[in-house]
């Protein structure tokens, strides 16, 4: 398993799909995953640490775990099926419970813990960006890096989920 950092969630256009984008901590691999708008807002709203008045389904989900006298270790996003997505709660007892990617997600913010996946997923649902510039090996940096990060938002507008099918 390889430690993935939750980039953000963005809307592709012009289908409006709502994704949520994951990188290797240390490697350049993206995994794009396409999730619903409900996820997406929970993923969202996480990561600005906005806490609603009342717990969402993914904040009721962690104090219910937590009352239990449990705590959920990790996630772990361990397969890719048909573009969908699976993923794992660990527990603290090593015990594990069958997630989708983006409520796992969702509630790897809300705990926090990290989130981690599987070689294979990578291999298959990840995307590298290029770190050098093409005419000189240099690291990218300052425009360079802009150019780089239009090109994969290019790229991720006109890649769909069945791009990724085998």
């Amino acid at each position: 398993m390889i430690e993935v950092e939750i980039v953000g969630v963005r809307l592709e256009l012009p289908s409006n799909q709502p994704l949520v984008l994951l990188k290797e901590t240390r490697g350049e691999r993206h995994v794009p995953i396409w999730i619903g708008t409900p996820e997406a807002s929970a993923i969202a709203l996480a990561q600005q640490g906005i806490v609603p008045a009342r717990p969402m389904t993914h904040d009721l989900l962690c104090d219910v775990v937590e009352a239990l006298g449990r705590s959920i270790k990790t996630v772990h996003l361990t397969s890719v099926e048909d573009s969908v997505f699976f993923a794992q709660l660990v527990f603290d007892d090593d015990s594990t419970v069958s997630a989708r990617a983006s409520d796992a997600i969702a509630i790897a913010l809300r705990i926090p813990c990290p989130v981690m996946c599987a070689e294979t997923v990578l291999d298959e649902a990840g995307v590298e960006i290029a770190e050098t510039d093409e005419d000189d090996d240099q690291p990218v940096s300052g425009e360079n890096a802009e150019k780089e990060m239009r090109k994969f938002r290019e790229f991720l507008d006109d890649v769909e989920p069945e791009d990724f099918e085998s």
